[in-house]
C-alpha cells in the first residue's frame, strides 16, 4: 500500500489535544498527510505539539487551509465521516472496500467534535463512511481516525482490479466545473438569495456525484460550457 495517497483533514477541529491526538495516530499506522481547516486553537501549539508525541514531524508538515475547497485542490476521492444518516444520494462505503478504490489521491474528511460535517460539507463527498457504534452516538475525533488509519493500514491497495468499483470524476475536477457553473448562474442572476444559491450549489453537486461521470466526460462538458460562454 502506498500510504503516501492518503490524506487525512481534519475539518474546524476545536481542541488542541484533539489534533495531536490524531497526529499521533495516523503517525502510529504509518500515515503522514494531515490538513486542518479553520483549526480553532492557534496552529501549531506547545499542546498540540505535546499531544502528538512522537508525531512532531507530522504536525510541522501539516497544512492549514481557509476553506474545505482549497484543502481538495489534489483530492480525487474524498470520502465524508459521518455517525448520523443524511438524506442524500452520495454512495456509502465499507472501509473494507476503501483499498478497491483506485485514484492517486484519497482524503479522508472529519468533522469538529461537537456538531461533525454539514449537509454542505458533505455535499463534496464521493463517498460517505460510517462507523456504526452501539449507542448510535458518535466516537471521539481522535479515536475514529486511530480506528480508520489502523483498519487502512492493514489493507493492501496493489493490483486492484478496475472492475470492482469504478473510480468518478475527481473531487477535484468536480469542483472545478462546480464553481465555473456557479459563476455563470451568478452572473445571469439565475439565483440572488443566499440560501437558495447554497441549496442549488449543494444539488448540483450531488447530481454530479451521484451520476457517476467521469473524469473525460466532466471535462468535455466543462469544455463545451466554457465554449458557448464566451
Amino acid at each position: 500500500m502506498n500510504f503516501n495517497n492518503i490524506s487525512f483533514i481534519l475539518h474546524k477541529p476545536q481542541l488542541s489535544e484533539n489534533i495531536g491526538l490524531c497526529a499521533r495516530a495516523m503517525k502510529n499506522f504509518g500515515f503522514k498527510n494531515l490538513s486542518v481547516i479553520e483549526p480553532k486553537p492557534i496552529f501549531p501549539n506547545d499542546k498540540i505539539i505535546a499531544t502528538s508525541v512522537g508525531a512532531k514531524d507530522i504536525i510541522k508538515k501539516t497544512k492549514v487551509y481557509s476553506n474545505l475547497e482549497k484543502s481538495l485542490t489534489k483530492t480525487d476521492i474524498l470520502i465524508a465521516t459521518t455517525v448520523r444518516k443524511r438524506d442524500f444520494h452520495i454512495p456509502s462505503i465499507k472501509l473494507q472496500d476503501i483499498s478497491k478504490l483506485n485514484p492517486n489521491k484519497i482524503s479522508i474528511l472529519f468533522g469538529q467534535e461537537n456538531n461533525g460535517l454539514t449537509n454542505k460539507e458533505i455535499s463534496h463527498a464521493n463517498y460517505i463512511l460510517s462507523i456504526p457504534t452501539k449507542s448510535n452516538s458518535s466516537l471521539n475525533l481522535s479515536h475514529t481516525v486511530a480506528l480508520i488509519a489502523y483498519e487502512l493500514s492493514q489493507m493492501s491497495f496493489s493490483k486492484i482490479s478496475s472492475s470492482k468499483i469504478v473510480t468518478p470524476a475527481s473531487a477535484k475536477d468536480i469542483e472545478k466545473f462546480l464553481s465555473f457553473l456557479m459563476k455563470i448562474l451568478e452572473k445571469r442572476k439565475f439565483t440572488s438569495i443566499s440560501s437558495k444559491r447554497d441549496n442549488l450549489e449543494i444539488s448540483l453537486r450531488n447530481f454530479l456525484k451521484t451520476s457517476k461521470i467521469d473524469q473525460k466526460q466532466i471535462k468535455t462538458v466543462y469544455g463545451v460550457l466554457k465554449f458557448i460562454t464566451k
